[in-house]
């Protein structure tokens, strides 16, 4: 039975207190008085039932408003604990206490106070105004009164009368101090960042306060150590959803400007590049390709997660593929696919295959059954040989595998570098799994811009 609906209990959710409890509590032994009970001695009632005035049309829609049901009871009666005075009054009419939901707070207009800019003219008007939030003898800004003070103006002194504070620098100032402390949160130098940042000047939003590059130092904290939102938010005095709307804006600034640092080489580049390894064996060799995983969150909708899942690393993934040049520059990276697509596939549907002309020679691994496809493009496949219902390996065949395989790590340590951006070596967030594409082509053109090959923790 809803005892709600038949108005003996009180409408407010979670109140227990019913008519039941109260009759059952009036009709038991009152201490004081013995033997009279509760309802017969002086003590005052433990609480009291108050029905829903239906006579007055303002009292009984502000009842309801306050109570916030999506089905108020026929009969709607309100125990007296939830009302100020433990009962309807003149003052306090309404219940406001104790209504089982928290109310939102309503929102006050800021007041805008305009101060000149002479400090002199400051003070007058602190003078005539004793009730505004400022000292008149040192022109503080109470912090207690002050909400989100990292997006207001700077204060202009006047030194002749009262001396400026120390300029506060911007985060990014702070922090990156040394090419060590830019490498551990974007992955390159400090010189090749303050050469981004000022690239990107032009591209802030009109609506953003926050200096460039403290921006650009967030979004790129983001790739390289995968840090989460309340983190950074912390770290850069903002609000989390601020934090994800500059990692959005940014990632797509970033894609855009930074795809020509991911070009194909011509040939007579990569043959004056290349290292010393590949001149004896393989010196007309143009790219190694490879393809790579990154784990992603599991999404909610089926087909999605099983187009994206991975037999090899038992998750959901997104799958790339990987060509650099003989001296480890990221010539090509591929959108993603799902994790359960073949090497074959990817590499007949990212694109790479129109990069390539006659004469090249690719080198992959054992899973590119590709010959036939760079094969109508006069393109050269070198991978490792393999005994696939054939006959043990000849020496010279172990021999040649030993040398693809000599070589072949570099394109492994192209991916690990890569990998040193978290945001692709741990699982991908649900909320950024539409920019991974985009995320990638960024990591890739800042892994060219660090330049030599160097191991990074």
């Amino acid at each position: 039975m809803d005892l709600k609906s038949s108005g003996t209990t009180c409408a407010v959710r979670g109140c227990t207190y019913n008519r039941t409890k109260l009759n059952n509590w009036l009709k038991s032994e009152c201490f004081d008085h013995r033997p009279q009970t509760k309802a017969e001695c002086s003590c005052p009632k433990w609480y009291s039932l108050h029905r829903l005035p239906n006579d007055d049309d303002e009292a009984k829609r502000n009842w309801l408003k306050n109570l916030n049901l999506k089905h108020p009871p026929k009969w709607c009666y309100v125990c007296s604990f939830h009302f100020v005075d433990k009962a309807p009054t003149k003052d306090n009419p309404y219940p406001t206490l104790y209504l089982g939901y928290e109310r939102p707070s309503e929102k006050k207009r800021r007041r805008i106070e305009r101060v000149g800019c002479q400090v002199i003219t400051t003070v007058e008007m602190v003078l005539e105004q004793p009730q505004t939030f400022k000292d008149a003898q040192t022109q503080w800004i109470d912090p207690a009164v002050e909400d989100h003070t990292y997006c207001k103006g700077s204060i202009i002194y006047d030194a002749t009368i009262t001396p400026a504070p120390e300029i506060s620098r911007s985060i990014a100032e702070v922090t990156l101090k040394r090419d060590e402390d830019c490498l551990l949160y974007t992955g390159i130098s400090l010189q090749v960042f303050n050469t981004l940042v000022s690239c990107l000047q032009g591209f802030v939003p009109s609506s953003s306060i926050m200096p460039v590059q403290d921006q650009v130092l967030l979004t790129l904290m983001k790739l390289r150590q995968n840090f989460p939102g309340a983190d950074l938010a912390r770290r850069f005095k903002i609000s989390a959803s601020k934090v994800s709307k500059i990692i959005t804006h940014w990632i797509d600034v970033l894609a855009e400007h930074t795809q020509d640092l991911i070009p194909w080489l011509p040939r007579d580049t990569i043959k004056a590049t290349m290292p010393e390894v590949f001149l004896q064996h393989f010196s007309d060799l143009t790219c190694i390709i490879d393809c790579s995983e990154s784990v992603i969150q599991k999404a909610k909708n089926l087909d999605s997660r099983s187009e994206s899942y991975s037999h090899y690393y038992a998750s959901n993934t997104v799958k790339y593929l990987v060509a650099i040049a003989p001296s480890g520059m990221v010539m090509f990276i591929s959108e993603t696919f799902g994790g359960k697509c073949s090497d074959r596939y990817i590499t007949q549907n990212s694109g790479f295959l129109d990069c390539l002309r006659p004469g090249d020679v690719v080198m992959g691994d054992r899973g590119f059954t590709i010959r036939d496809l760079v094969e109508e493009r006069r393109v050269r496949l070198v991978i490792p040989a393999f005994t696939r219902k054939h006959c043990q390996l000849t020496n010279e065949q172990v021999t040649q595998m030993r040398r693809i395989a000599n070589v072949r790590i570099h394109v492994e340590r192209a991916i690990r570098r890569l990998k040193v951006y978290k945001i692709l070596s741990q699982t991908v967030p649900i909320s950024l799994v539409h920019k991974i594409d985009k995320i990638l082509q960024v990591c890739a053109a800042l892994i060219n811009l660090r330049g030599e090959l160097i191991s990074s923790k």
